[in-house]
């Protein structure tokens, strides 16, 4: 892709109205403009962003034998009712009507509709223990969106359910879930993850964890126990400032939560006639748990611990682009033709690169790609019209590796690997 043509601005100073970093840079690089409160756009580095992001989500959850469907964001009303979560929700539940006068709702999640699918496609034991799950943009009308990415009313979201006969098939799939969790944000190239206790709140059913990254700018309070090692977000104990297991002292820390877990029990089987027969022949209401991953606030969580005074620094697998090419100093032809063989070599070659081809300053150009935060730079410079000598530095670490012209996509490729198996 070329600068010259890339859809977007890319702006130098602060955003009004930007109130952490995450939210400031994501709008500064150009990956994400507002449309209103807790609404956005994502240009085309964000989006990147957001897809390969979704390309870690959807390898793990495969890899746990999920099957990947998606559902209705415009939902009847009807089984949201006969939950009781219709009313009990409060305005975070858009209601609306359509033009026959039916009542609806936009999904802000889906066990309702999944109970609802399960009723007419699980019968027996031996179409339980499945777990579906989605990637697919939800709305709640949160009072205070907030900080960007981090607190939306528009988001994208990974939402899976498993659906079972008995208690011990939603154990196995619970702990699956969470070990995919882990595996999902160490890829990601999340920092201070912690899975904690906490409310099931509107969910409801028998227990419920978050997964959390410590960040200052994050809206829970978590409280770790030294004593007896738990974990905990604060809204369980209500008020109390001592852990509720042993009694101990409660160091509190803030923190974002990116991922949740609930065992949501019989609640939406039972109210939605999703019946299954077990081996005995005898029947039970759907048992389900629900597992969620805030993609877009993966995101904005991600910009947040990796970023530094010049721009996102985010890790290689969540990077927009592979690469951003440079060429400075090129006033001669040959070097100009140098450049372009490059880039072309480079996207033959499977690297999504970011061709800085404008005609503007060499400060500019830099300020640009550390701004943005491909993880490696490519700068053909004076060196490369005199020797042959092409500079690739790391975005996040600032190393510089000097590599024969010739020998720059294969370096690339090396330092791309490189960057992913360490995940920076």
């Amino acid at each position: 892709m070329r600068l010259s043509g890339l859809f977007g601005e890319r702006h130098r100073h602060g955003s009004a109205g930007a109130d952490c970093a995450s939210h400031d840079l994501l709008i500064r690089a150009g990956y994400i403009r507002q449309h209103a409160a807790g609404i956005y756009s994502y240009l085309t580095p964000g989006l990147r962003a957001l897809r390969r992001l979704e390309s870690i989500v959807r390898e793990e959850m495969n890899a746990t034998g999920a099957q990947e469907i998606l559902m209705p964001i415009v939902q009847s009303a009807d089984p949201w009712k006969a939950t009781g979560r219709y009313t009990t929700i409060d305005a975070t539940l858009v209601r609306l009507k359509d033009r026959r006068g039916h009542e609806m709702v936009l999904g802000m999640t889906h066990e309702e509709i999944v109970a609802q699918l399960a009723a007419g496609e699980i019968r027996s034991y031996r179409d339980a223990d499945v777990v579906v799950y989605q990637i697919q943009t939800k709305f709640r009308d949160e009072a205070r969106p907030r900080a960007g990415l981090l607190r939306t009313r528009e988001f994208l979201m990974k939402d899976a359910y498993s659906l079972h006969v008995h208690e011990a098939g939603l154990d196995e799939a619970y702990r699956t879930q969470l070990d995919a969790y882990g595996r999902i944000f160490a890829r990601a190239g999340l920092r201070d993850v912690h899975t904690v206790r906490s409310a099931t709140g509107d969910m409801g059913g028998s227990s419920a964890h978050e997964v959390v990254a410590l960040l200052d700018v994050g809206e829970d309070t978590i409280g770790f126990c030294a004593a007896c090692g738990d974990a905990v977000n604060t809204e369980v104990l209500h008020g109390a400032g001592e852990c509720d297991r042993c009694g101990g002292a409660l160091d509190r820390k803030r923190a974002v939560e990116v991922g949740n877990t609930f065992k949501l029990g019989r609640r939406y089987g039972e109210a939605l006639g999703a019946g299954i027969v077990d081996a005995g022949g005898v029947r039970h209401a759907l048992l389900m748990g629900s597992y969620g991953i805030g993609v877009s606030r993966l995101l904005g969580t991600l910009v947040e611990q990796h970023h530094d005074e010049h721009g996102i620094t985010l890790p290689a697998t969540a990077a927009p682009f592979d690469g951003h090419l440079i060429a400075v100093g090129a006033g001669n032809a040959d070097m100009g033709s140098r450049v372009h063989e490059a880039y072309g070599s480079l996207v033959r070659a499977g690297l999504d690169v970011l061709f800085d081809d404008r005609d503007v300053r060499a400060g500019e150009k830099f300020a640009d790609a550390d701004l943005i935060g491909a993880p490696l730079r490519i700068t053909f410079g004076a060196r490369s019209a005199t020797d042959g000598t092409v500079e690739i530095r790391e975005r996040r670490s600032g190393e510089v590796h000097d590599i024969a012209r010739e020998d720059v996509v294969p370096a690339v490729l090396r330092l791309k690997q490189r960057l992913l198996q360490r995940g920076a």
